[in-house]
């Protein structure tokens, strides 16, 4: 789908959207290397999501491109991303994780990469390990079969990513980029998700669209992955979980459905084990299957988004990855 960019006002190019929820001492380091980039053509928004920290009170914002807006309640990263969307004219909208440091070519970098790819409605931006710069944190979000999402590369050597760009899945929202128009034109993130899961269900429902995403190696920024809610926690778990059911009831094909259910139930089952074994607690992520299982209202979700598909079953086969062997070499912090 071609991208059309409207410049025929002052609005800048992109709009940056920090959802903040406690982040503590990681807010002001995302801020201040967002105001350290070398392209300087864009607005940034700050939502907070009611933090009990003093996260939002203590930050220094650098310039007038920086507004903050401070939610009564958290609301949660979905509906928070929306809030920061809502009146925006620039014809892109970023999202960023208050837990990342963004290097400072970094939305130069994603500039480049629209002109390059003038037909990609999504992109994604390359996440290193904030703790080791030689490890990858993600690159790019994949999508099994089995329903189950992860982050491309997590965990592994950051010189063993390809030298170049690259299609993915979608990208993940600690960086990401989307043309507002189609952003837009599907209502932008889900909220009932509240997180988790919840980029890889708005690039899900851009692709039935007939959007594709495309990874820019070297639109590089340093991630702190799950330092905020902590990445096997009852709160991720409950999520994640529940999500990725909600993920597969809306989005997948009806025909991909009857095969992606069982198998996502039996990997869940799997990763019941492990965690039992290891006597960490499941109940978090049992009570998140038994809502994920239960989804009230979906089906008019459901409909909505099949009826709006451009995409054939199995145009949308051919972007899941099949090889469930992945999945075994996937940590549980990284398919949430």
């Amino acid at each position: 789908m071609a991208k059309r960019e409207t410049r025929g006002d002052p609005s800048p190019w992109v709009r940056v959207i920090i959802v903040n929820y406690n982040a503590g001492r990681f807010l002001q380091a995302c801020v201040n290397a967002l105001a350290g980039q070398t392209f300087k053509d864009f607005e940034a928004v700050v939502v907070d999501n009611a933090s009990t920290d003093g996260s939002l009170e203590a930050l220094r914002l650098p310039d007038g491109r920086f507004t903050p807006i401070r939610n009564d309640s958290n609301l949660g990263f979905a509906a928070a991303n929306n809030v920061g969307a809502r009146g925006c004219r620039a014809p892109w909208i970023a999202t960023l994780n208050p837990d990342t440091v963004a290097e400072a070519t970094w939305l130069e970098k994603m500039r480049q990469g629209v002109d390059r790819y003038p037909d990609i409605g999504m992109f994604g931006a390359t996440l290193v390990d904030a703790e080791d710069s030689s490890l990858v944190d993600g690159f790019g979000d994949a999508l099994s079969i089995a329903g189950v999402p992860w982050r491309g590369g997590a965990g592994r050597p950051v010189a063993a990513l390809p030298d170049r760009d690259a299609e993915v899945f979608s990208p993940c929202a600690a960086a990401a980029l989307y043309a507002r128009e189609s952003f837009e034109d599907v209502c932008g993130f889900d909220e009932s998700f509240f997180c988790y899961v919840e980029d890889v269900d708005l690039g899900f429902r851009l692709r039935l669209m007939g959007e594709r995403c495309m990874q820019l190696r070297n639109a590089i920024v340093r991630h702190h992955g799950s330092a905020i809610t902590g990445a096997t926690s009852d709160f991720t778990l409950f999520y994640s979980f529940r999500n990725r059911l909600w993920l597969l009831f809306k989005n997948m094909p009806l025909l991909l459905l009857f095969v992606a259910v069982p198998l996502n139930i039996i990997y869940s089952a799997v990763v019941i084990l492990k965690l039992a074994r290891k006597n960490k607690p499941v109940r978090a992520l049992l009570k998140g299957l038994a809502c994920g299982m239960a989804p009230v209202g979906f089906f008019k979700s459901r409909r909505k988004v099949q009826r709006l598909r451009r995409i054939s079953t199995a145009a949308v086969a051919r972007c899941l990855v099949w090889d469930l062997r992945q999945l075994r070499h996937q940590p549980i912090a990284t398919v949430m």
